[in-house]
């Protein structure tokens, strides 16, 4: 049974509950995880809380030397964790390996960043000189989903840590396995107790007293927009600072002139990796009049290679959805699309195979002719399936991508460098790939637009959201 970790120990649910953790490809159990309650909560938080002196006053030198420790720890025990990973979270084990490897990256990142932490100085009238102090917050929560439990956590703990912060994460209910594995071995690498725990547990409980308890300064989440409205309405009754990344409808533009068969390629990875359940996923597919056929031929033929099956397999591209529930939200947007004109160009149903049967499996699907008002327009289709429209050319094209209440990510496709920098300008999305398939960069702040989300993470900005801004007046 795995096990919660607060103040330094391992430890059981106050109550002794136990919720089953199950494999997403077959069913079966794969372990037991605690259910916190409140009072467990209330023991993390108050046991970063009283840590957060001693890891204020760490160097930050040595707290980036702390990362750069966990990051070689956790590397050295990268096919574990991607082994488990898998297991809970139910994507291909390639795709867990690369997961480790971006949380690695991130904490390295940010921990050669230890010796740069800096404020600011400027003379003042009269003599007297002006210091710009950036200090911790103090206890902060990292409340993560369970499409990306591992590389989602580091965007949240890595510059909250080397800015002096302590913290109470909290996974996904049906995603805690890996996570608390992570939180144990970085703390054996010389962090002091109490300044990571990790509670597992229901967001109605466990992230309600994340939200709720003052003495928490600063909530990171990730997840889906409803419950980005719900954090901020409880984090307003004691003002914590709050980091939203929240649900995305990403589209990606190819122009006449684009390489067909690098974005054909960059389409297919950015709507099928992970099955689909990725924020920044390509979810709405636009094509200039002039290659439409083309590239939708190139594109189905691409997506009916895929292969669907056992994630431990390495032939296998795309291993099961999630949950049951995550499935029957897809087929539902699917049979909307379907019923009001759209077509199935490929897909648009679970695999045949009996052996797959037991598992959340579900076709890669391409959509045609769905209309404008669809739910996989209009919503966030988190699985495989990409709906694909004409456009007559970019200025259709942007105002089409900017018809969604999100903006998160964005893609494009042209030779044209003056069409490239007119949708950069114009497309309201807070990240925008040209000519690339999408990749998340450390060095560059990433963040959403609209209902997509608030803050930054990534890159040097991240710092300035686990700070506060000080100023102090020195006189002669």
């Amino acid at each position: 049974m795995a096990r919660m970790f607060i103040n330094g120990q391992p430890v059981d649910a106050s109550d002794q509950q136990v919720g089953e953790i199950r494999n997403p490809a077959s069913g079966e159990p794969v372990d037991t995880a605690p259910k916190g309650t409140a009072q467990d909560a209330r023991a993390a938080i108050d046991a970063a809380h009283a840590a957060r002196e001693v890891w204020r006053e760490t160097d930050p030198s040595r707290r980036g030397g702390l990362l750069g420790k966990a990051a070689q720890q956790i590397a050295q025990n990268e096919r574990g964790l991607a082994a488990l990973l898998t297991r809970e979270q139910g994507k291909p084990f390639s795709e867990s390996a690369r997961e480790i490897q971006r949380f690695v990256h991130t904490l390295e990142y940010y921990a050669g960043l230890g010796k740069n932490l800096r404020g600011g100085y400027l003379p003042l009238d009269n003599g007297a000189h002006g210091l710009i102090m950036k200090l911790p917050l103090g206890v902060c929560a990292a409340i993560v989903p369970w499409n990306f439990p591992i590389s989602l956590l580091g965007n949240k703990i890595a510059p909250g840590l080397l800015c002096g912060n302590t913290f109470v994460v909290k996974p996904a209910g049906s995603t805690p396995l890996t996570t608390i594995r992570v939180i144990a071995l970085m703390h054996a690498c010389g962090f002091p107790d109490g300044v990571l725990n990790i509670v597992t547990g229901s967001g109605s409980v466990v992230g309600q007293e994340l939200l709720t308890n003052p003495k928490v300064r600063k909530v990171g989440f990730t997840g889906a927009s409803d419950t980005g409205r719900h954090v901020m309405r409880a984090a307003a009754e004691t003002i914590k600072h709050v980091t939203l990344e929240l649900g995305g409808s990403d589209p990606m533009i190819v122009a006449a002139d684009a390489d067909i068969d690098e974005a054909v390629s960059a389409a297919s990875v950015g709507r099928f990796y992970n099955c689909g359940q990725a924020c920044l996923a390509i979810k709405r597919l636009y094509l200039f009049d002039e290659i439409y056929e083309s590239f939708l031929d190139k594109l189905a033929a691409k997506a009916k290679r895929l292969t669907v099956g056992d994630p431990f397999n390495e032939r296998t591209r795309l291993g099961p959805m999630h949950s049951q529930a995550q499935r029957a939200e897809i087929e539902e947007q699917v049979s909307d699309a379907l019923a009001r004109g759209g077509k199935a160009v490929v897909g648009g149903a679970r695999p045949a195979e009996t052996a797959l049967e037991k598992g959340y499996y579900y076709q890669p699907t391409l959509l045609v002719d769905a209309p404008l008002d669809a739910r996989v327009a209009t919503e966030e289709t988190f699985g495989p399936v990409l709906p694909v429209w004409r456009v007559t050319d970019m200025d259709h094209a942007i105002e089409l991508a900017n018809h969604s209440i999100y903006g998160l990510g964005s893609s494009v496709w042209t030779r044209s460098i003056s069409q490239a920098m007119k949708a950069a300008e114009r497309i309201e999305a807070g990240y925008t790939w040209i000519n690339q398939t999408q990749i998340i960069y450390d060095e560059l702040p990433f963040g959403g637009v609209k209902q997509s989300g608030l803050g930054k993470e990534h890159g040097t900005e991240a710092l300035d959201y686990y700070t506060e801004t000080k100023s102090v007046v020195m006189a002669k």
